[in-house]
């Protein structure tokens, strides 16, 4: 029987988290996309907590009128380099939640790499 998309996303994501968990000193940066927004949060497993979230429906993301979903992408990415770098985080572990590495995800993490976090 075939899996449908989801499934099998979800499926990748099972195996993903396995090796990846965050901690206190090294959060893990967990993207969530939807087909019109982005959603980006540094958690900390051992307390199942999130430390910081961005997301593209945040206020000062919206009202930059961009029509690229990578562009918003990218200020995503930044904005959650920047309150990382507020908290005193420089170093993540990146969890793609299932999706390929491509496309929205990669320009999220790389946006976020050039701002100084460090995967």
């Amino acid at each position: 029987m075939a899996l449908s998309k989801r499934e099998r996303r979800l499926r990748i994501k099972k195996r993903i988290r396995k090796k990846i968990n965050g901690t206190p000193e090294i959060p893990r940066l967990s993207v969530f996309r939807s087909n019109k927004h982005i959603y980006a949060q540094l958690v900390n497993d051992l307390k199942s907590e999130t430390i910081i979230s961005v997301s593209s429906k945040e206020k000062d993301i919206s009202d930059k009128n961009l029509t690229k979903k990578t562009e918003i992408a990218e200020l995503v990415g930044k904005k959650v380099a920047d309150k990382a770098k507020e908290k005193n985080i420089s170093t993540v572990v990146f969890d793609r939640n299932g999706y390929m590495y491509h496309g929205r995800v990669k320009a999220l993490a790389e946006a976020a790499r050039k701002e100084g976090l460090k995967f």
